[in-house]
């Protein structure tokens, strides 16, 4: 089992989908002869060229439509945001066109069409550029929206987009290119909707995903030592998710946190925290908590910056209120 980078992971499922099918193009800004912004398109366009691997202007708006009209006629294509952030000039493309089409042509077109990149907070990038979006496109029907934790999760998760003949939303962090982890040898698919249990533990359930798996399993690390078992349920798949799986721990548990990035109103962990209740209420021995990011922009300067994300700290404070060890 080899050990890669998270962006050493993607690229080589980019690199085997496109081996494997002649129909799948890449296209974005500074992919091609920049060898992408975090170089994890390094080497690609050396091998498969200008046609398939395709630089773009700066204009989300422009190349996710062709994108969009690609899939229509028969190519597969990934479209690469050097942030998600960006991706909100071309999000008419995404919404309007590329969910509705199956729908609106009753099935007769499907767009087979992956859009991936980093999301969520970078560091001291302000506030135009530290949005979460996973709850904004898995409200729309007709998206599917991946964001995996972990490298070798990244890898097979991919692989499972670019086969979909349906849009995905394939979400990153550049803050986790650099993150290295083991990934299967061989073909490893993992399919929409299944989470998986990174911790196994009886005395809570947190439920994280992306950057704040990472930020649950530090707090889980130090609640052991504190004689809490934490069991730490990542759903890899924001829309369809694995509410099965949360539930089933819950019952175990009886106690719930939700770790996220995104602000609190509407976001993913009040849909967990409302389909827990409906799913699981008798179960509950505490309210569900949450985690998540304040119900303002991000901010620039550091020290207030390390506030405004949700720390392992808070989850501890969380844990400690449904354990009722406050």
């Amino acid at each position: 089992m080899a050990v890669l980078q998270f962006r050493e992971a993607i690229r080589e499922a980019l690199t085997e989908e496109m081996q494997r099918d002649e129909k799948i193009i890449l296209m974005g800004e500074e992919v091609a002869e920049y060898d992408g912004a975090y170089k994890v398109t390094q080497g690609m366009y050396k091998e498969f060229g200008g046609k398939r691997i395709i630089d773009t202007p700066i204009s989300e708006l422009g190349f996710a439509g062709i994108g969009v009209g690609a899939a229509m006629n028969g190519l597969r294509p990934i479209i690469e945001f050097m942030t998600f952030n960006f991706a909100v000039v071309g999000i008419d493309q995404i919404i309007n066109n590329a969910a509705k089409l199956r729908h609106m042509s009753g099935g007769q077109i499907s767009i087979p069409i992956v859009f991936r990149g980093p999301n969520a907070s970078g560091g001291q990038l302000a506030a135009t550029h530290s949005v979460a979006y996973e709850t904004i496109y898995a409200h729309i029907p007709g998206l599917k929206v991946m964001y995996p934790s972990e490298p070798g999760d990244a890898k097979g998760m991919l692989k499972t987009a670019i086969r979909d003949n349906d849009p995905v939303i394939f979400l990153e962090s550049e803050q986790m290119y650099g993150m290295k982890g083991e990934v299967p040898d061989g073909e490893n698919l993992i399919p929409f909707g299944k989470g998986k249990i990174k911790r196994e533990g009886s005395d809570v359930t947190i439920v994280a995903h992306g950057k704040m798996y990472h930020v649950a399993k530090q707090a889980a690390e130090q609640l052991a030592k504190d004689g809490v078992e934490a069991e730490i349920i990542d759903p890899r798949t924001i829309k369809p998710l694995d509410i099965e799986m949360i539930v089933e721990s819950v019952k175990k548990t009886n106690r719930c946190v939700v770790v996220d990035e995104t602000h609190p109103f509407c976001g993913f962990s009040a849909e967990v925290g409302f389909l827990i209740q409906r799913e699981a209420f008798d179960y509950l021995d505490a309210p569900v908590q949450r985690v998540t990011i304040p119900d303002v922009p991000a901010p620039f300067a550091k020290n207030l910056l390390e506030l405004w994300l949700p720390s392992p700290k808070q989850v501890i404070e969380a844990v400690k209120t449904v354990t009722y060890r406050n």
